[in-house]
């Protein structure tokens, strides 16, 4: 049996901040399964592992005997999480949620143990909430209130837009943990105010309050902002193995400790002899190399992992372009195509600019060749094998409808 003390102790591992230790604590002694919940707005259809940081620690709570709420924000995804933003979001489709939303339930048991998840979604009680449930929920929180929140306050002082519906969006969620007389719910440091509502919410309603865990957010591959695929700075959880592997070895040698310390699920002890290996002379590589392998092996297999870490070698080593690259076709209507229009149709680069930069820091070869001129024109009727950075290949036939 693992002792209170001794399951704080592995709760806390990791987290940024938890409000209120001594509630927790309570909650824990009590000796009940609680019932521990973490939202999720399906604006995107994949994970990532930014968002495995807080899955972790919900397949944690899972080990020491305790219920998952996942809560999809279908309904709360159709008005757009204003969090951190300077300008009112997008609302999604209620298409685009539902179909966002059957992804993460096909990708969350790659972490979470199904017997002890209940997915659900918000839609479930707010679809039945009249116009009058909505006012005297509404009635609930006051404008200066809302306007403690950093980016409604940015906002609000520098005379930019916030809609009347993005009130709504720390209510709503903060109402969901009293539909589910939430113990515990677990968010980003980005998702703190929202959380703090549910709280005051579940007060006003008779409900014990939720313990308030938020948990740290991981910076993507450029080690600046956060893991984003909108941004291009994401290892995605169901990407191909030696694309995750590949992706995790260009991590910088101080990154990557950032991602160790968050992802991995190495001892505290364990962490701490990488750390010291390197401090006494070892190539930091080879732990990245381990970790990599443990990563890839948790999303995918054990046989997975060996057979990147082998092509990564092959390629990056030896000089090797891998096997299994992708072929792609592309149709111009004229006689050449633009180098920076290629690579952005192959799918190399996210964008043109993005070709440009890559170009520009010698980062493209043709066959093995560097290219370095950013007016190189294709001609059609080609066939090449086209590389971005270490890790992008692919062998781009181009045809012209001309032909």
């Amino acid at each position: 049996m693992v002792t209170v003390t001794d399951a704080l102790t592995q709760i806390k591992q990791g987290v940024d901040e938890i409000l209120l230790e001594n509630e927790l604590r309570t909650k824990l002694e009590s000796g009940k399964t609680l019932r521990i919940k973490a939202g999720f707005d399906p604006t995107a259809p994949d994970l990532h592992l930014g968002h495995t940081v807080l899955l972790n620690k919900l397949r944690q709570f899972q080990n020491l005997g305790h219920t998952i709420f996942f809560l999809i924000g279908d309904f709360t995804g159709m008005i757009g999480d204003p969090t951190g933003k300077n300008v009112t979001r997008q609302s999604l489709s209620s298409e685009d949620v539902l179909e966002n939303a059957r992804t993460y339930q096909a990708q969350i048991y790659k972490i979470l143990d199904p017997d002890t998840t209940q997915i659900c979604f918000n839609s479930e009680w707010m679809n039945k909430m009249d116009a009058r449930g909505l006012v005297k929920l509404a009635a609930q929180h006051t404008v200066a209130r809302m306007l403690e929140r950093d980016d409604f306050h940015k906002r609000y002082t520098s005379g930019q837009a916030i809609a009347i519906h993005e009130f709504l969006y720390p209510l709503i969620q903060g109402y969901d943990s009293v539909e589910l007389r939430a113990d515990v719910e677990l968010g980003g440091t980005d998702q703190k105010f929202n959380l703090l509502v549910g709280r005051e919410l579940q007060k006003h309603y008779g409900q014990t309050p939720q313990v308030v865990m938020t948990m740290p957010i991981l910076e993507g591959l450029d080690g600046v902002q956060k893991m984003s695929k909108s941004l291009g700075n994401y290892i995605g959880i169901e990407e191909p193995p030696n694309e995750m592997f590949g992706k995790l070895m260009s991590l910088s040698d101080t990154l990557m400790w950032r991602y160790i310390n968050l992802l991995s699920f190495k001892t505290p002890a364990e962490i701490q002899q990488w750390k010291q290996s390197v401090e006494e002379g070892a190539n930091p590589r080879d732990i990245k190399v381990e970790f990599a392998q443990e990563i890839v092996e948790r999303f995918h297999s054990h046989s997975a992992a060996v057979q990147a870490y082998e092509q990564f070698v092959a390629r990056f080593k030896r000089g090797e372009m891998p096997n299994d690259m992708p072929e792609v076709t592309l149709t111009v209507e004229t006689a050449h195509i633009p180098i920076a229009n290629l690579l952005k149709e192959a799918g190399l680069t996210p964008s043109t600019s993005e070709a440009m930069r890559m170009i520009k820091q010698d980062a493209v070869k043709i066959d093995g060749e560097r290219v370095s001129d950013r007016a190189l024109k294709i001609a059609a009727a080609s066939n090449h094998v086209y590389q971005v950075g270490k890790r992008r290949f692919a062998r781009v036939k181009v045809i012209s409808t001309t032909d």
